[in-house]
């Protein structure tokens, strides 16, 4: 049973599920944020009381969940997806289950919340660099709770949970001493699904307290470099990040805090993979020249690299679908619509190269 204030939607998008013709799992079931992103392209990032200039402004998908699995819809994903989560019984709510079910995301784990509105972010991108900054409301998602969650609604073969440090109910300590989102992946992981988690890069010191106590229950951990040095405290900026030493360093600190698969980080001049067992892969990015926007590209990355671990392909090919991806997500300043289906990805990606990594 859901918790009060929390009704699930008349209306559903269409479920992918029946495409899988055998019993075996498949799929990713994306939970977490669901938000909607108000990105506006400004010409400078301004000083404190200055002013700064609007070229253009677009309305799009946001948060981790959100943006993966719309991702995967656009990569193509031969598999089924679907999105648990809540939303506000507002606009901006039907505005994500109507694009959801234009993208066959299957939303019947998607509830709104009666009283709070649709999480959104205004995002400021600059439009010659492409750096962004972001400006937040936490709303239903602050609501989110592990009685939500329910595994026996899904056939799916891998769990995302995303962004840990901004889902208050998931981030929260229990009886345990564990943050809530433990108890969810560990009930994911028992129900027979593949966990992944995300995270925020939020300015904190609350990562080793709320990240370190799940990775028990992770079976894939995905960051990026400032993430990752938060979490572990091991240097990993572009002087670091030259060679894979501080990335293996970085890598073996979460394995050895529970990690039970693989660790992924990804950073601007590629990524790095660090499985349980010792092998490890790196890959640089795509050369592109022109960046309209970096919203979103994080998660482009995330989804090329999951569909790659969905399919159960190399490590190595996995980092090529993730690099592929995000260089297609920074063709756009929003954040899915510059992907495409993964061909076109890849294509992009060999014609424009990649650059080397050591």
């Amino acid at each position: 049973m859901h918790p009060e204030k929390t009704r699930r939607p008349g209306s559903q998008s269409r479920s992918r599920k029946a495409e899988s013709p055998t019993n075996a799992r498949s799929g990713i079931l994306a939970a977490g944020n669901w938000i909607v992103d108000r990105v506006k392209l400004i010409d400078a990032w301004p000083a404190q009381d200055a002013l700064a200039n609007i070229s253009a402004e677009s309305i799009s998908n946001g948060g981790g969940p959100y943006n993966v699995v719309k991702d995967l819809a656009k990569l193509e994903a031969p598999f089924p997806l679907e999105g648990l989560g809540l939303v506000g019984d507002d606009p901006d709510g039907t505005w994500i289950f109507e694009d959801c079910a234009a993208n066959g995301i299957d939303t019947s784990q998607l509830d709104r919340h009666d009283k709070l509105p649709t999480s959104y972010t205004d995002v400021m991108s600059v439009r010659e660099s492409g750096r962004r900054t972001f400006f937040h409301q936490r709303g239903a998602n602050t609501a989110l709770a592990p009685a939500h969650f329910d595994f026996s609604k899904t056939n799916a073969r891998i769990f995302y949970l995303g962004y840990l440090l901004l889902l208050d109910k998931l981030d929260r300590a229990g009886a345990n001493g564990k943050p809530a989102a433990a108890t969810v992946l560990a009930r994911a992981r028992k129900a027979g699904l593949r966990t992944v988690i995300d995270t925020v890069s939020e300015e904190s010191q609350r990562f080793a307290d709320v990240i370190l106590p799940c990775l028990p229950e992770v079976d894939c951990c995905i960051m990026n470099e400032f993430e990752a040095e938060r979490t572990t405290r091991v240097k990993l900026d572009t002087e670091a990040r030259r060679n894979t030493r501080n990335l293996r360093k970085a890598a073996d600190i979460l394995l050895e805090a529970g990690v039970r698969d693989l660790v992924v980080f990804h950073f601007l001049e590629g990524a790095y993979v660090r499985k349980a067992n010792g092998a490890e892969a790196v890959q640089g990015s795509v050369r592109v020249t022109q960046v309209a926007g970096s919203s979103g590209a994080g998660d482009a990355f995330a989804a090329g690299f999951l569909y790659g671990w969905h399919e159960e392909e190399p490590i190595e090919t996995c980092l090529t679908y993730g690099v592929s991806a995000a260089a297609a997500s920074l063709r756009h300043p929003s954040t899915s619509e510059g992907v495409r289906p993964l061909r076109n990805c890849l294509t992009l990606a060999k014609r424009m190269g990649f650059l080397h990594r050591t």
